[in-house]
């Protein structure tokens, strides 16, 4: 694996659990792997989890880890092509990233959606330039249009808590106050749609997200319906992604909230986010708080699937 960005790049889904699985044995077990080798993780945006168990990761596997916060002390990057540097922004990317890639040798990038084009957002311009550029194997922290190592979290805390061989899972968007990357909820869709499970995709009308993630998921635009027999339930916010209005906030109709009546619904389904979470906007506390909630080892699981990644970025280059 040169690059890690998405399910495809993955391989065997199976084979990625088993691995995870093996690693939570023992998460030293390859403690001398990335001895005198550095993590260089790069964040444009806030974080704590991502930040902080892409962090003990390296370190299981005996890497140097420097941490870059671009918000903080940082020289303001300018990312287009072409432009007069007159402004705000004294360094380019284009000289930035090859001097980042001669510090390290795995980059880890945090970059989300601005909101300012669709298109932009989705070609991934930033991650990708620090794959074109750095000259070293770059994974996602969360992109513009998925956050890999999370639905990978998410995938290994389902396989841990199924009942069933193969279970319902839905994932069913919430009201937030804020307009949302649609990251999460396509990366999650690629990785369960990748496992073969039932899906099930629920949300207000106008919230349908791009067809190339759905796939063959069901769309459901009764939540209540979306529950029933549920046994999984996948609460994330998301704005808008089709044009005209991108970006957008279409509703904050809390009746989308899920709360103990929604989930009785459910076959004792567990509930699962990404945190952060809005309480009582996204989730009750009475569900966060519920023995259902699997919220806090989905959390933990970040570790894993970050050791999984840097194992084999670190064994592959």
């Amino acid at each position: 694996m040169r690059n890690f960005t998405s399910v495809h790049d993955i391989g065997n889904i199976d084979a990625a659990l088993k691995e995870a699985f093996d690693l939570k044995k023992d998460v030293f077990k390859y403690s001398d792997l990335g001895k005198n080798r550095t993590l260089l993780a790069i964040f444009f945006n806030s974080s704590l989890r991502t930040r902080l168990s892409t962090q003990k990761a390296a370190l299981n596997l005996g890497m140097n880890v420097i941490v870059l916060d671009m918000n903080q002390g940082a020289w303001k990057l300018e990312t287009g092509q072409g432009v007069i540097m007159d402004g705000d922004k004294p360094e380019h990317i284009l000289e930035a990233i090859p001097v980042m890639g001669s510090y390290c040798d795995i980059i880890g990038v945090r970059s989300f959606a601005q909101f300012e084009s669709r298109q932009d957002d989705y070609e991934e311009k930033i991650l990708n330039q620090f794959i074109r550029y750095s000259g070293k194997p770059v994974f996602s922290m969360e992109a513009a249009t998925r956050h890999p190592l999370q639905s990978f979290a998410d995938l290994i805390t389902i396989e841990e808590y199924k009942k069933t061989a193969r279970p319902k899972i839905v994932m069913t968007w919430a009201p937030h106050p804020r307009a949302l990357p649609q990251a999460v909820p396509n990366s999650f869709a690629e990785w369960i749609n990748a496992s073969g499970y039932e899906f099930v995709i629920s949300h207000p009308e106008g919230y349908e997200l791009d067809s190339r993630f759905v796939g063959d998921a069901k769309i459901e635009y009764n939540q209540d319906k979306a529950f029933e027999g549920a046994n999984f339930i996948y609460a994330k916010n998301w704005a808008a992604y089709a044009e005209p209005d991108y970006g957008r906030i279409l509703s904050r109709d809390r009746a989308w909230t899920v709360d103990a009546r929604k989930m009785a619904l459910t076959d004792n389904a567990c509930f699962m986010h990404c945190l952060p979470v809005r309480r009582n906007m996204i989730v009750t506390d009475e569900v966060i708080e519920s023995p259902q909630s699997i919220v806090i080892p989905e959390a933990a699981n970040r570790v894993i699937s970050a050791q999984v990644v840097l194992k084999r970025l670190l064994t592959d280059n």
